[in-house]
């Protein structure tokens, strides 16, 4: 299940933001987080399985588009099917806008069942 980022779920968050390339150095996590906590057009989900979150998904939502800029799953959790889960439930509450994905997110996505028109 997809639950909207909390304050009360940062170290949470900051984990399993870590697991991305790009988000492993302190600072830069922070200023990750930061952008988040501030700016309402950049969104973070995380995902839980039972009772512990699993997977994190971020994005920045535009007029008519939104881009995933991160993307990320616990290591023992990966191969289940989590991050394809993430996608369908973001496709489903952006509706009709384009998804559209990073550098980093790219590969990814592409390897998940997207809607019409979307990529």
């Amino acid at each position: 299940m997809l639950f909207r980022y909390k304050k009360s779920f940062e170290k949470i968050a900051m984990g399993l933001m870590s697991f991305m390339p790009k988000e492993r150095e302190l600072k830069k996590l922070q200023q990750t987080m930061h952008i988040y906590e501030e700016n309402p057009d950049w969104q973070l989900f995380l995902w839980k399985k039972e009772d512990d979150f699993v997977g994190l998904l971020g994005l920045q939502v535009e007029e008519e588009s939104y881009t995933i800029h991160h993307i990320s799953v616990n290591p023992s959790h990966r191969g289940e099917g989590i991050g394809h889960e993430m996608i369908g439930k973001i496709q489903n509450m952006m509706q009709e806008r384009e998804m559209r994905a990073t550098e980093e997110t790219d590969a990814f996505l592409k390897k998940c069942p997207v809607k019409k028109g979307d990529l």
